[in-house]
C-alpha cells in the first residue's frame, strides 16, 4: 500500500451536499478520509443535463482514484460513462429511491420503471454500495450489486448533553422531520388528544418548518435549525417516530430515533423498517403498532419518570456502542480507503455485511 504521502483524490457526487443525507452519513466521514490520506473533491451535480454532468468531469474523474455517488439516481448510460471514467465506485444511499413517496398515508403511486432501472444500473456497475439498514441491503442485492454493506446513518452523540434536562411531567413529547413527513403524525391526532385530556400539561414539540394545525391538540411549534435541533429535542421528554408500512416507509433508517436516543430519551416508534432494529421493546423505548398501543405506551411513559430515566439512558448507550458517529464514520472512510487502495478491484462473491 503506498504512503498517506502519495495517495491520490476522492470524488464525491452529489445533487445536494445540503440534504440530510450528505450531512449526517457522508459529510463528516470526507475528513476522516482525508486524515488517511486522500484528497477530497466535493462536486455538486445539476439534477439534469444529463451525460454532460458527467462528461464536464472526465478529467478529474480519470484523475481520482475512487467516486462516492450521494444517492444519485443516473441513468444507465451516464453510469456506464462514469464507470469508463472511474472504476472504482461507491453507491451510498439511506432511502428507498427507486420509488416516489406516498402524498398520504395508505397511498400508492405508481411504480416508476426509470427509477428502479436506474437505482439498478447503480447498483450493479458500483464497485462498492453500501446502505443504511437491511431493507436497503436487500433490495440493492436483488437490484445486481456484488457487494453490499450495512452502515446506519450515525447520529452525534456529543452533539447532545449526556444529563437531559426534560420537564419532570414527562409531557413534552418531540417530533422532528420535514413537512412533507408530517403526514405519518396525523394517524397519531385522536391518541394524543385522549391524553391531552387527561394530562392538561401535556404538548407535542413539533421541530420543523410547517406545523399540525390542531385545535385538541397543543403544539408547541420551533422552527427547525442545526443549532437549534439538538437543544429542542433534549428538552423534551419523549420521542416519537410513527411510520406508515408501506415499501417507502420502510426503507427509512430511523435517525429521527438516533437522535431522540442520543438526546436520552426513550421512544414509541412504528414497527417498520430501521424502527425494529434500533428500538429495544422494554429498554430504550417501546414499539406501537395499533391506536392502543401508542396510546398505553405513552400514559406508561408519562406516568413513570423512573421508567424514561431508564430508557432514556439505555437508549444514549445504545447509540454510543452502535450508532455513534466517531465509529460509523470511521468504518465507512475504511470501506473507502479499501476501494481507492484497489481491494475491490476483483469481482466478489454476493456479499451483505
Amino acid at each position: 500500500m503506498s504512503s498517506p504521502a502519495s495517495r491520490g483524490s476522492v470524488v464525491w457526487l452529489s445533487t445536494d451536499p445540503q440534504a440530510p443525507s450528505f450531512r449526517h452519513r457522508l459529510a463528516p466521514v470526507m475528513p476522516v478520509v482525508e486524515s488517511l490520506g486522500w484528497r477530497n473533491e466535493l462536486r455538486v451535480l445539476p439534477e439534469r443535463l444529463y451525460g454532460w454532468r458527467i462528461w464536464q468531469l472526465r478529467h478529474l474523474l480519470r484523475a481520482s482514484s475512487a467516486v462516492v455517488l450521494h444517492k444519485l439516481r443516473l441513468e444507465p448510460w451516464e453510469m456506464r460513462l462514469l464507470q469508463r471514467l472511474q472504476p472504482r465506485s461507491m453507491f451510498d444511499l439511506d432511502d428507498a429511491i427507486w420509488l416516489r413517496q406516498p402524498k398520504y398515508i395508505g397511498h400508492l403511486r405508481p411504480a416508476s420503471p426509470r427509477r428502479r432501472r436506474n437505482f439498478e444500473a447503480a447498483c450493479r456497475q458500483s464497485r462498492l454500495v453500501t446502505v443504511g439498514n437491511a431493507e436497503l441491503a436487500r433490495h440493492a442485492t436483488a437490484g445486481g450489486a456484488s457487494r453490499v454493506e450495512i452502515v446506519p446513518t450515525p447520529v452525534d452523540a456529543a452533539a447532545y448533553p449526556a444529563q437531559r434536562s426534560g420537564s419532570s411531567s414527562g409531557a413534552t413529547l418531540a417530533w422532528v422531520g420535514l413537512p412533507h413527513n408530517l403526514a405519518y403524525l396525523a394517524p397519531l391526532r385522536p391518541v394524543l388528544a385522549r391524553l391531552a385530556q387527561r394530562h392538561p400539561e401535556l404538548k407535542l414539540r413539533v421541530i420543523s418548518s410547517d406545523w399540525p394545525d390542531w385545535d385538541d391538540v397543543p403544539i408547541e411549534k420551533v422552527h427547525w435549525s442545526a443549532e437549534g435541533e439538538t437543544a429542542a429535542i433534549a428538552g423534551a421528554d419523549i420521542g416519537l417516530m410513527p411510520l406508515s408500512d408501506d415499501p417507502f416507509a420502510r426503507g427509512k433508517c430511523a435517525f429521527k430515533l438516533l437522535q431522540y436516543m442520543a438526546a436520552g430519551l426513550p421512544c414509541v416508534a412504528s414497527p417498520v423498517g430501521a424502527n425494529c432494529e434500533v428500538v429495544v421493546p422494554g429498554q430504550t423505548g417501546w414499539l406501537a403498532n395499533k391506536p392502543a398501543e401508542w396510546e398505553h405506551a405513552l400514559e406508561t411513559l408519562i406516568q413513570h419518570p423512573e421508567q424514561r430515566q431508564a430508557m432514556g439512558t439505555a437508549g444514549r448507550q445504545r447509540v454510543l456502542t452502535h450508532y455513534d458517529r466517531p465509529l460509523l464514520s470511521g468504518r465507512m472512510a475504511r470501506l473507502i480507503d479499501r476501494l481507492a487502495s484497489g481491494q475491490f478491484d476483483r469481482p466478489a462473491k454476493l456479499r451483505v455485511r
